[in-house]
């Protein structure tokens, strides 16, 4: 079972901890965050960045539980506008494979209608990472049309009817 919360400023080590470890698996299928992100100012800076949007409620951020409370996850709403956002997800390397990713995804988008309004999502992905596009399907995302995601090709999706919730499969216990 996973557990999604809200990010607060008391997650920062722990998220700076998870981007950290989980830096090299994640530049395989998404763009590097940069050097200065992964500094404890930098990532300070972003954090507090990061919490003001959500205060501004243009941007729902999320961080991923696993069963023991370690943080394993997050999951993004972002540019949120006229009932839509965009969909954004990582899942640490350890806890990758097991449905974690697709629960969180589930999870968030019963939040998207429920508590924050919303009625479509879209996503992107790169075309080398079809575990990405496995959870986007299996949540009910339909390909729209080919992207570049940081100069890599790529395919964006779109979820219109968030109110239906397609049942997600059972996270593997790891």
């Amino acid at each position: 079972m996973v557990t999604l919360e809200r990010l607060r400023a008391d997650h920062a080590d722990a998220l700076l901890a998870f981007e950290r470890e989980n830096r090299a698996y994640f530049v395989r299928t998404v763009p590097d965050r940069g050097d200065a992100f992964f500094t404890p100012a930098g990532f300070s800076a972003r954090l507090r960045a990061l919490l003001d949007e959500q205060h501004a409620r243009v941007c729902h951020f999320h961080v991923v539980l696993g069963e023991d409370g370690d943080l394993i996850g997050r999951v993004n709403l972002i540019d949120v506008a006229d009932g839509g956002a965009e969909l954004g997800y990582r899942i640490g390397e350890q806890a990758a494979g097991r449905g974690v990713a697709t629960a969180a995804v589930a999870h968030v988008c019963r939040l998207a209608a429920a508590d924050y309004g919303l009625t479509s999502l879209t996503a992107v992905t790169t075309l080398d990472n079809p575990a990405s596009m496995r959870v986007l399907n299996r949540n009910g995302f339909t390909q729209v049309e080919n992207t570049s995601v940081g100069g890599r090709p790529g395919l964006r999706y779109v979820r219109r009817n968030l109110a239906f919730a397609p049942p997600a499969p059972p996270v593997i216990p790891g």
